[in-house]
């Protein structure tokens, strides 16, 4: 049977290419031979569900334990009904049993009258009844919310001493989060803040992306199948977009593989890389769609929009901190602070924030282009100040993003540009002040370095030369546009004090500095 890069669902080793599940969990073998109860947590569509049942089946194929997979998810809809909850969660696990276990190790039939106990005395009766210890994986646990939730874990939390003649040998509980963390109120207001409720758990854990080598033998294994090629360029660069997130991983490879390079015959390189990249943003899949709804999100604004905009984050609370480090958005960098967690995910967010932008943008002739196709950058900013007179007061307020409007805005023209045979890439860091856009098209490359003038701040005209000068430096160019927003209260309609003048950097690069 084919097999294929996987971007939907578990995996499944006779259909899908996929890396052994216990690698990435090293911890999990020791924690059940102490018999302990611990959590699992990682960042949705980094291969959870697949290792965990793959885990499973290892577990009870190898003699010693009865292992079973199963969702929570079921319970959600039952709110603070406990009794309601239980007894979806109970139904889930008969049927992973029946499909999953012999019939020597299948729970017996549970009593679902009532709404006290029910899961504590069906995990007592079945580890009673069972011939081997149980290991349970939950997952999806943080699907459930207030009294269901705490009524779970409590349960639990009951039961333990019990193990493992009267209750599961192991427990596992996987989420997005750590179970300090899971939300308790209706609509998912507060948190636990403890683990109090399951106070027994003796570690937390969570999910690692894969290595590069371990994307190598990943895309090794198509090769062995088809004979095509991962030139070692290739995975390079898919390393570097992915920073070896699952998903993505495989997402890139599929792209490739189904729609750019489906002739088996020619190899894979890093251009088709790039290629499956810039598809994967523009039809923003199911995963990076999900991500786009998570930035709306309070919690997640709270720190994007400084980070975006290259200013401090101040007094963040310590949760949104881990929230949007469990949503795998960002990560903390080997040298210390935040940073998004891959490029891929910083060419995404902000093109995400400005879709309404770009949807809203009337019709732009390319006059930017000459005869041959070739991008005219002095073209280009005549149109864009153009642009930027007549639309960019009204499009301002599309920004869901408000410290970053302008930014957006701008992203928007120019991925217009970008859309007809090139891309735009961005670079932002906390602290900075500053985001810098790279607009490539065919030979043609245009530097921009974007600066805010806010008000009780002195002119960035200075800092943001020295800094595109850097920029610039750094990409062999000589020449680039130091955009200048002025949100400063209190200003002439945009229309009145949009112009460009021309200037020299210090290391004396000619450039063009926009004023809007």
């Amino acid at each position: 049977m084919p097999r294929w890069f996987n971007t939907a669902g578990p995996c499944s080793p006779d259909r899908h290419y996929m890396l052994p599940a216990l690698r990435r969990l090293p911890e999990v073998l020791p924690l059940l031979e102490q018999q302990a109860y611990f959590v699992l947590h990682a960042p949705r569509q980094v291969g959870k569900t697949t290792a965990l049942r793959a885990l499973a089946e290892q577990l009870t194929a190898g003699g010693r334990y009865a292992a079973l997979h199963f969702s929570c998810e079921e319970g959600e809809v039952a709110g603070d009904d406990y009794g309601a909850a239980q007894r979806a969660i109970l139904r889930e696990m008969g049927r992973r049993a029946e499909l999953a276990l012999p019939a020597e190790l299948r729970p017996p039939p549970p009593t679902l009258e009532g709404d006290e106990g029910l899961l504590q005395g069906f995990l007592t009766a079945w580890a009673r009844s069972c011939p081997r210890p149980l290991v349970l994986f939950f997952d999806e646990i943080d699907a459930l919310r207030g009294q269901s939730l705490l009524s779970v874990l409590r349960q639990l939390r009951s039961g333990f001493p019990d193990r493992p003649s009267a209750f599961p040998s192991s427990v596992i509980l996987c989420g997005l989060r750590d179970v300090r963390d899971y939300r308790v109120a209706s609509g998912g207001g507060s948190t636990l803040g403890t683990s109090s409720p399951f106070n027994i758990k003796v570690e937390s854990l969570t999910l690692r992306n894969f290595t590069h080598d371990e994307v190598a033998e990943l895309y090794s294994q198509h090769t062995a199948d088809t004979g095509q090629v991962f030139l070692p360029e290739a995975v390079d660069r898919a390393f570097y977009w992915t920073q070896g997130q699952p998903w993505l991983v495989n997402a890139l490879a599929r792209q490739m593989v189904e729609t750019l390079v489906p002739e088996r015959s020619q190899p894979l390189t890093a251009a088709h890389v790039d290629a499956a990249k810039e598809l994967l943003v523009r039809r923003q899949d199911t995963h990076l769609d999900s991500l786009g709804e998570r930035l709306r999100e309070t919690r997640v604004r709270r720190i994007l929009e400084p980070m975006l905009a290259g200013l401090t984050l101040g007094g963040v609370p310590e949760d949104d901190l881990r929230f949007i480090q469990d949503l795998g958005l960002v990560r903390m960098a080997e040298t210390g602070g935040l940073e998004i967690a891959n490029p891929l995910y910083r060419e995404i967010i902000p093109r995400v924030l400005a879709n309404t932008a770009v949807a809203s943008l009337p019709r732009l002739p390319a006059t930017w282009l000459t005869a041959d196709g070739r991008l005219d950058t002095e073209r280009l900013m005549e149109a864009f100040l153009s642009f930027w007179r007549q639309h960019g007061q009204p499009l301002l307020s599309t920004a869901p993003y408000h410290e970053i409007a302008p930014h957006l805005v701008l992203m928007a023209f120019l991925h217009r540009v970008a859309n007809g045979g090139g891309t735009l890439e961005r670079e932002y860091a906390i602290g900075t002040g500053r985001m810098d856009l790279c607009l490539r098209h065919g030979p043609d490359t245009l530097a921009l370095e974007l600066k805010v003038w806010r008000d009780g701040e002195k002119d960035p005209l200075a800092e943001g030369l020295a800094q595109l000068d850097g920029y610039l430096s750094g990409l062999g160019l000589e020449s680039g546009w130091l955009v200048i927003f002025d949100r400063r209260a209190g200003q002439p309609p945009l229309f009145e004090r949009t112009r460009a003048t021309p200037a020299t950097t210090p290391g004396g690069r000619r450039v063009s500095v926009l004023r809007a």
